[in-house]
């Protein structure tokens, strides 16, 4: 049984974690200070040190807070209901969904390239994504669903597909416009390797 001491530490943990990512999803990691974060999480700094080295490291929490909560909803997507090529589009369209989110555009798509470097980005990206992706194509090759296709090529290249996607919707002046032309191109791209029926 946990004590009241850690249930409060978590708490405290948890409060940084969502006053930084919102502060990071309306200001951005640069404009936002660590005193803002204790000051809406109303905490004291030491409390903050206590739990994170400092504002790099209490980002990465938050970066990887939204991460798996998208990754939970992308598997919620395609362990649903319906053939493996209907959960696979239900992948797509709630990927897309994901994608609209404003702190995952702020916090995954744009700050985390610059504050956390390109490679550890891509490397946390791989973990929580490329194997989704690739189980993905694996039930549609199961299934008779996709030709002969090398299997990590290929969800290598889905992968970089899906990547670029998220970059447009974010960048786009219209997102919702930008979603739906990134929906019909990966669709587009995912039936060019279906096989014939």
């Amino acid at each position: 049984m946990r004590s009241r001491r850690a249930d409060y530490s978590e708490s405290t943990k948890q409060a940084l974690v969502d006053s930084a990512s919102d502060l990071f999803t309306k200001n951005g990691y640069a404009a936002t200070s660590l005193d803002a974060i204790v000051k809406r999480a109303r905490v004291t700094k030491g409390a903050l040190y206590h739990h994170f080295s400092g504002k790099q490291a209490l980002f990465e929490a938050a970066f990887h807070q939204v991460e798996t909560q998208a990754m939970a909803q992308l598997t919620k997507a395609i362990d649903g209901d319906g053939s493996p090529w209907e959960r696979a589009l239900d992948g797509v369209q709630e990927y897309i969904k994901v994608c609209l989110d404003p702190t995952y555009q702020r916090l995954v798509i744009r700050e985390a390239p610059v504050v956390m470097g390109y490679e550890r980005w891509r490397e946390c990206e791989e973990r929580y994504s490329f194997g989704i992706v690739r189980s993905v194509l694996e039930s549609l090759i199961e299934a008779g669903e996709l030709g002969d296709v090398p299997i990590e090529v290929t969800a290598r290249m889905m992968f970089a597909s899906l990547a670029a996607g998220a970059q447009i919707i974010a960048e786009a002046g219209d997102p919702k416009k930008a979603s739906a032309e990134v929906f019909t191109a990966l669709i587009h791209m995912i039936e060019g390797i279906r096989r014939d029926r």
